[in-house]
């Protein structure tokens, strides 16, 4: 834990450095451990290119790159979806670059969660510093496009209630689910150092 806090510590600065007001939102922390939300598909190695195309990153505002979100592999994504929706996908989600962009864009879209057997590493770290929760489910396959699902993050469970499945995951670590529930890298550190001040 000690390690995974002085990488935590590094993306801190890291994050102010870049120009952090327009990165994230404050968010309200969450009043449960619980989302549930309509799920759009996509397959394997879907990349950040694929989530928001290099095109639009001449901004970082939060609501310009919502705009755009999946409109490479879906044109109509950002016309479909609603706010609470979840994406379950393949193998790899998040592949390519390093960019916050990607999960910037999928949370300030509305997604409220993203569903994977596996994602590629950077992602995940960039996911839980934005405050994007996601989970690995060896199982999302099993999932169809229009099933409704939640998931119970304090259980470590998915329950899909339109197929009346339930699945186990790990729960994710106690202070990953602390940058979730605070909305985020920058909005922790700011309630870490208003509770010190």
């Amino acid at each position: 834990m000690h390690g995974l806090r002085a990488i935590i510590a590094i993306d801190i600065l890291d994050h102010f450095r870049y120009n952090s007001t327009h990165i994230l939102r404050e968010t309200p922390y969450l009043k449960d451990t619980t989302l549930q939300g309509k799920v759009w598909k996509f397959g394997d190695n879907i990349d950040t290119d694929l989530i928001i195309a290099a095109r639009y990153l001449n901004t970082s505002e939060p609501s310009e790159l919502a705009k755009y979100v999946m409109e490479d592999a879906d044109p109509e994504f950002v016309a479909k979806m609603s706010e609470g929706d979840i994406i379950v996908a393949g193998e790899n989600f998040g592949c390519g670059s390093s960019r916050e962009h990607a999960p910037i864009a999928l949370k300030s879209a509305g997604i409220s969660a993203i569903i994977a057997p596996t994602f590629a590493r950077i992602f995940y770290r960039n996911a839980f510093n934005m405050g994007l929760p996601i989970f690995e489910l060896k199982e999302s396959a099993e999932i169809n496009e229009g099933d409704t699902v939640k998931v119970d993050m304090e259980k470590g469970e998915v329950i899909n209630i339109t197929q009346a499945k339930t699945y186990k995951f790990t729960p994710i670590p106690d202070f990953m689910q602390e940058l979730v529930d605070a909305g985020g890298l920058i909005a922790f550190a700011k309630k870490e150092i208003a509770e010190k001040a």
